[in-house]
Parts: C-alpha cells; structure tokens; sequence
C-alpha cells in the first residue's frame, strides 16, 4: 500500500492514495489553514470507521441478513498534551434491514473489532481504548 501527501500552501495539503484517489486536508485558520479540508485526524477517524463498516456489513452480508443501511457514529476524545494522540474511541453503529438478527449483528460489530477491523487493532495496540455498540432498525 502506497500513498503520497503534497504540501500545497499555509496548512493545506493534497494527499492521494496508492489507488489514484485524493483528498484535501487542511487546517484552522488560527493555525494558518483556510479550512478547506478534513483535518488528519478526522482522517484516521473515518477510516477506523470506514473499515469497521466495511467489515460490518460484509459479515451480515456473509450470514444472509437482509441490510439495507449501515451508518457508525464516532466520538474521540483527546489528550489536553501535545502530542494530542486519541485515548478514547467509542463507534456507535446503527444498522438498518429486514428481519436483522439481534445476535448476527452483535456477532458482525465483535468481529471487526476482534479481528477483523486493522485500523481498530491498531489503534487499541498502541493504547487507544475503543468501544463499541450498536442498534438495529428493522424495516419490516
């Protein structure tokens, strides 16, 4: 895996990844940002949640559960120290579908986070505490 990040001006870089993807990430104004981009550390947040969801869906998916939304909602909280590493994680997931199975969906959510989720695992290994729940909206 490959990824470039390019400086473009004040606080604003270009990152692209090795699939041929970019985004902007930039930063405040009172940091010399226009705030024009995610920051990179909203970034990591949404591929933690990006790859949970992934894993998520595909495991309902595996195990025949009729899912027709799936959404994770993430809270962060931060040291007050530089550096300002996350310490705590919580993904709240909701999964919407027909006839969802309680156990199916509480069996997908342990899984990515047990795993199959890198960026969790990865996270957690260097210290950060990640929780998890979930709802179920059934469309039935």
């Amino acid at each position: 895996m490959q990824a470039t990040v390019k400086w473009v001006d004040g606080a604003q870089f270009l990152g692209e990844s090795g699939s041929g993807h970019s985004v902007v990430m930039d930063g405040p104004a009172d940091h010399g940002g226009r705030n024009t981009g995610i920051r990179p550390m909203e970034m990591l947040l949404l591929g933690l949640g990006g790859c949970s969801s992934f894993d998520v869906v595909s495991i309902l998916q595996k195990t025949r559960q009729q899912v027709t939304d799936c959404r994770v909602e993430i809270t962060a909280e931060r040291a007050d120290a530089v550096p300002a590493v996350f310490t705590r994680i919580h993904l709240h997931f909701v999964v919407s579908g027909t006839e969802l199975k309680d156990k199916q969906v509480a069996r997908a959510v342990e899984l990515s986070a047990t795993k199959y989720c890198s960026a969790s695992i990865m996270l957690e290994g260097a210290g950060v505490k990640i929780t998890h729940d979930y709802e179920i909206s059934d469309k039935t």
